[in-house]
């Protein structure tokens, strides 16, 4: 187990001041020049050395004929060339003292054949010059806290704190928008591993446990090839931050597709169920469900039990929420004498104090979001919330200009109840210590949804889903507490 990220031989991959590039050119159709267009558009800040055998420059960067020519060591090569040519950049490489690689190319393992021999010609170069790297196979890595997006989309290169390792790059790439436009973030890390020649996804728990930049790690899994290594060091990372895995290799079909997309030999599904549970792993039934869970994960303190009060301003969504919370095993408590007391002067005659609280509305709009939950969050017997927020920027204009409000500052006024709002319920959750996960159907468009979660409250799109990644986090703790009574 590493004691530094430095010590891990993804640092120079994922924090590179230098970049020796293979396969880009002057044909923007190309995957190698989109990678590099890529890099370049994202504001990298460090040096990159395109390596071409006949043009002069690439994508405006004076370009080099051979990796010998470059004027220094890089810290890492990215390697996009045809398969046949692919060992002969590599051991260039070697030669060179470039010690840390990412390969693209495709072609090796998951095609079978020659390809499986082609693939043992890099492990034996990467051998003989103590050479480090992902794939083949792969997309490439993205670090937004340097900058750094490695692979051929685009992103805003928003920083986050998801920290992903992935046995399917498109779970980097088309994650990127997916991210933005339901959380307002990105990765803080993403790594795309493909065959796991060399560089696997315990190499990546490992980085990712130590990086002060990832709250929460995503594994997106078609295989373990190191099983006790695995959940080894998965014990050991998972004691303090939470790891989240969706495994799609249970079935039957999953098998036969995973073979063909890495080369990788995929266990029965309950397997993989008792691998989780001894790492201490939280496992996500689906795509939705592991970027829900993370965003929970990292945006909130965690539980210390099951229970849970659920606040709502309308019967159905509370309803609903209340259903989905007996499915994942959550407990609604009923409210104590004292905290009744405490609502008494924010509930009208037409709201249920039961558990959901159902406000239908409120004396002051405004209330819902700071006098309410702060009396809820101090019920002892309830160790976090739901709240299904359905405000919007047209009530909160509707109701000041009702109010005589100036149609010339009323943009401003808008913005600034928002901000007071959302910051209320953000710092409640940081008082208190206590999960709030909100719910909505309104999206990043409305303006409370997107100021909670750029103030760390994770807001979901149903209160099923919410339900979902308030169980999740418990079992979490569940997982976790039983590995530390272990290991006393």
């Amino acid at each position: 187990m590493i004691t530094s990220i430095s010590q891990s031989p993804l640092f120079p991959i994922a924090n590179p001041k230098s970049i020796a590039f293979f396969g880009a050119s002057n044909n923007f159709l190309a995957m190698g020049s989109s990678i590099l267009s890529s890099i370049i558009s994202d504001g990298f800040e460090g040096t990159i050395y395109p390596v071409h055998p006949r043009e002069k420059t690439v994508l405006n960067l004076t370009a080099y004929a051979d990796v010998k020519e470059i004027p220094k060591v890089a810290d890492m090569a990215f390697i996009v060339l045809p398969t046949k040519i692919v060992a002969q950049a590599l051991k260039a490489c070697g030669e060179k003292g470039i010690r840390h690689a990412v390969i693209v190319s495709a072609g090796f393992n998951e095609v079978g054949g020659d390809g499986v021999e082609r693939q043992k010609e890099l492990q034996k170069i990467a051998d003989e010059y103590n050479i480090r790297f992902t794939g083949p196979n792969c997309i490439g890595v993205v670090n937004s806290h340097v900058k750094l997006n490695a692979t051929f989309l685009p992103s805003e290169g928003k920083q986050g704190f998801i920290g992903m390792a992935s046995q399917s790059g498109s779970f980097i790439t088309q994650m990127f928008s997916y991210l933005d436009n339901r959380f307002g973030q990105g990765f803080s890390t993403g790594f795309s591993l493909g065959n796991e020649a060399n560089i696997d996804m315990v190499d990546c728990i490992e980085y990712l446990g130590a990086c002060p930049n990832t709250k929460v790690i995503a594994l997106y899994i078609e295989s373990i090839r190191q099983g006790q290594k695995f959940i080894k060091i998965a014990r050991k990372v998972s004691k303090n931050k939470p790891i989240v895995a969706f495994y799609a290799g249970g079935s039957e079909t999953g098998k036969r597709a995973c073979l063909s997309h890495t080369g990788s030999l995929a266990g029965p599904d309950r397997l993989y169920d008792g691998v989780f549970r001894q790492s201490g792993i939280v496992r996500a039934r689906s795509i939705e469900e592991l970027f829900d869970f993370c965003h929970a994960f990292g945006s909130s303190p965690r539980p210390k039990g099951n229970k849970l009060i659920i606040q709502t301003h309308s019967g159905g969504p509370g309803a609903a929420a209340a259903d989905a919370c007996e499915r994942t095993n959550l407990e609604l408590p009923m409210l104590s004498s004292e905290t009744l007391e405490k609502l008494a002067p924010f509930i009208p005659h037409t709201g249920s104090v039961n558990n959901p609280v159902d406000l239908t509305y409120t004396k002051n709009p405004l209330d819902f979001f700071h006098d309410i939950p702060k009396v809820l969050l101090e019920e002892k017997g309830a160790d976090g919330m739901l709240i299904y927020f359905l405000a919007t920027a047209g009530m909160v204009h509707q109701a000041l200009s009702a109010m005589g409000a100036s149609q010339e500052n009323i943009g401003t006024q808008i913005k600034d109840i928002v901000e007071l709002q959302c910051k209320s319920i953000a710092s409640l959750m940081e008082t208190y210590g206590k999960p709030i996960i909100g719910f909505s159907f309104l999206t990043r468009d409305n303006p409370f949804v997107a100021g909670l979660q750029d103030k760390g409250v994770p807001v979901l799109p149903s209160p099923e889903r919410a339900a979902r990644a308030f169980s999740a986090m418990v079992e979490y703790m569940r997982l976790r507490d039983k590995i530390i009574q272990q290991e006393d």
